[in-house]
């Protein structure tokens, strides 16, 4: 819904703290209490969206491709970048301002105050407001996410788009209610042999400064936005610097918080864009900015843990999400089907591309216990291949699940599974298939396959494998998958772990190693419920604990670093 925009900014500022009033409230609400919430709605049906909705978001995707993208105001060298592939084949052909940005900080800079003064409210509202304008765009955001990061199009559209947007709105409330933990105002007496020393004093969140987004190939809106509008709604302008493959999803948003912001009065240089072409090092030079004072990073380890030591010696606040080795202990069960469907299905998913997808699974030499006796590792890993080929044996069905092979490093990790497992001294009990997209032939699609490997071999699972590939790690029992997990994660990082156990000695055990590990866990899931998936407002992403992210989706800690308090006090007679 586009707002008709008042002559006086100021009123339409009110009218956006009436209008947005209760889904904060309502929000902050569901944090506190961790519980369901969600303002928009995942499905892409016309009974939820209307009509027509889906028709008018692919047209507007696709006057996106083959022409410049229009950024308005912002500052530019006068070239242009852009040289987007689709995994599914086509070019995009977008080309996009190259920002000078030297120009842009110092824009950036003196827009700051005017947002500061707005207040932490007013920001929040103003936040919401771009979130439902992104979520009116959603089909169109849908068909940007599924033609940079190779997602399939169900998948891109709940991800890229209200998935994202709930995140997104998360963060505005973290933020919000972080910021009004602190009073506006307050009277302080002390009280005195004649009379009470009085002063009045004022409290003024303040911004840190220059925020910058780096986002990722795989999920540009969806790691993207919880750093973006925690920046925002905490009063700092914010430079979002897309991966080079994935900068139209990021492009639409940084447009719609453009027009938003200029609709409500504010300098739209409170955000800009910083594209650039494959491999030329912008992420760097920004991170290394000194008006930049906030680094949000999704991606692979080096460039993050460099980040990470460089910020810290800069004294910038640096949030990374990178590579890490997601685990799964097998124990027992008693609905083998369940789990086996469950695991194939968080498997399958995107062909393995989350950095949620578990990647290794533990399993005793005696094989997973069931009330009908053990199924031994040569019949669970049958098995299990057996699931994921009802899962992906049709193509075209296949494709909607698996989306396309992002890169060539994820399709020759895919083709490498005969490698590894010479190397691992194992053997490949689940193939990894190629499959026909039928839209789409230039497109590479890869069903999961599964590696057998000894627990010896921690120099193969302790890194890694990004794609559809999964471990099949054999130990000596149960207490040693665990003494395994949580080495590997303590050291290499993990997002998700999950056990299966019939056994609450076994189940507790497993809760005090996730805890040591500094990993969330899930435990026997077997429904529609799935490891690799979070919901906002419950779920916190990742936890910090681990080197996997030093940061979580969205904690107190997320938020609270992208302000600081400045006091003013004065006597009172």
């Amino acid at each position: 819904m586009t707002v008709q925009s008042p002559a006086d900014p100021s009123d339409l500022r009110a009218e956006l703290r009436d209008r947005h009033e209760q889904v904060l409230g309502d929000a902050a609400a569901a944090l506190a209490a961790r519980s369901f919430y969600q303002r928009y709605p995942d499905s892409p049906s016309p009974r939820v969206h209307g009509e027509g909705a889906a028709e008018k978001g692919l047209a507007a995707y696709e006057s996106h491709l083959g022409r410049p993208f229009d950024l308005g105001d912002q500052p530019t060298t006068g070239e242009s970048v852009g040289s987007e592939v689709s995994p599914y084949g086509p070019e995009l052909g977008v080309t996009y301002p190259r920002l000078d940005v030297d120009a842009a900080m110092a824009a950036a800079r003196d827009v700051m105050r005017g947002w500061r003064a707005a207040g932490p409210r007013t920001r929040a509202a103003v936040c919401v407001e771009i979130i439902d304008r992104l979520h009116a765009r959603s089909f169109e955001l849908a068909h940007a996410v599924m033609h940079t990061s190779g997602q399939p199009f169900v998948m891109a559209f709940q991800a890229g788009g209200p998935q994202a947007q709930d995140r997104a709105l998360e963060a505005v409330v973290a933020a919000l209610v972080e910021q009004e933990r602190i009073p506006a105002t307050a009277r302080w007496e002390k009280p005195g042999k004649d009379a009470p020393l009085v002063m009045d004093k004022e409290y003024v969140c303040v911004p840190r400064g220059v925020a910058l987004v780096i986002g990722c190939n795989t999920f540009p809106t969806w790691n993207a936005y919880p750093g973006l509008f925690a920046s925002l709604a905490t009063g700092n302008a914010v430079v979002v610097k897309p991966h080079p493959r994935a900068v139209l999803p990021l492009a639409i948003t940084v447009q719609v918080c453009r027009e938003v912001l200029a609709e409500a009065g504010f300098a739209p240089a409170l955000v800009q864009l910083a594209a650039e072409g494959d491999g030329e090092g912008l992420a760097k030079e920004l991170a290394l900015h000194p008006d930049v004072a906030i680094i949000d990073y999704t991606g692979g380890p080096g460039f993050g843990g460099w980040l990470e030591r460089e910020g810290a010696a800069h004294g910038k606040a640096v949030f990374t999400e990178k590579a890490g080795v997601n685990s799964i202990v097998l124990d027992s069960t008693d609905d083998l089907r369940g789990l086996l469907g469950n695991l194939a299905f968080s498997l399958t998913l995107y062909s393995g591309q989350m950095c949620t997808t578990p990647q290794n699974l533990y399993l005793p030499r005696t094989g997973l216990q069931t009330p009908d006796g053990p199924v031994s590792v040569e019949d669970l890993a049958a098995r299990l291949g057996e699931a994921i080929g009802r899962l992906t044996g049709d193509d075209a069905r296949a494709v909607e699940l698996l989306g396309a092979t992002v890169n060539e490093g994820v399709r020759s990790t895919a083709a490498g599974l005969g490698a590894l497992a010479e190397e691992a001294g194992g053997e490949v009990v689940v193939e990894s298939r190629a499959v026909e997209h039928p839209a789409y032939p230039e497109a590479v699609v890869r069903t999961p396959g599964v590696v057998r490997v000894d627990a010896a071999r921690e120099d193969v699972y302790t890194r890694e494998c990004f794609g559809p590939v999964a471990l099949l790690i054999v130990t000596d029992s149960t207490e040693q998958s665990l003494a395994q997990f949580v080495d590997t994660v303590r050291e290499h990082g993990a997002m998700t772990a999950a056990v299966y156990s019939t056994s609450e000695e076994v189940l507790a055990a497993a809760r005090e190693a996730s805890l040591d590990a500094g990993v969330a866990l899930s435990e026997n899931l077997t429904g529609q419920v799935f490891v690799n998936q979070t919901s906002a407002f419950s779920d916190f992403h990742g936890t910090g604990a681990n080197p996997a992210a030093n940061a979580a989706y969205t904690d107190a800690a997320f938020v609270a670093p992208r302000f600081r308090v400045v006091a003013t006090r004065r006597h009172v007679s």
